[in-house]
């Protein structure tokens, strides 16, 4: 798939949001998501050693409750914005029950690329 001037716009959100807020062992990976309407909403991981919610999960809650609509395309970052992340595999299945034509955007941040859900690698775990 093609990166749009609107996904670079996502990575760029996820970055700042990432570079902002992920200053802690608290929160260390930020998402942001487009809307079919074009709106971002963001979110933050939160860690905790009962458990937590993946940053992916925080956007999905974020989005219901903000009324934003479908889900188009999300990115993860991680490092304060300095790498993408890929959903883990229980984000993986949330988002594909939520959102099956769901984009990712994955790769490296200077070379980002845009691929389905579907063909997002699957990863177990990520700090």
């Amino acid at each position: 798939m093609t990166m749009r001037d609107t996904d670079r716009a996502l990575v760029q959100a996820a970055r700042a949001v990432a570079k902002l807020r992920c200053r802690s062992a608290a929160h260390t990976l930020a998402a942001a998501a487009r809307t079919v309407d074009g709106r971002i909403v963001s979110g933050v991981n939160v860690v905790h050693p009962t458990g937590g919610a993946c940053a992916e999960v925080v956007v999905v809650g974020t989005a219901a409750t903000q009324n934003a609509g479908e889900v188009e395309t999300i990115v993860t970052v991680g490092d304060r914005g300095r790498l993408l992340v890929a959903p883990c595999d229980p984000c993986r299945r949330l988002l594909a029950e939520h959102f099956p034509a769901l984009r990712v955007i994955v790769g490296p941040v200077e070379a980002p690329q845009v691929v389905p859900l579907t063909e997002v690698p699957t990863v177990v775990d990520v700090p």
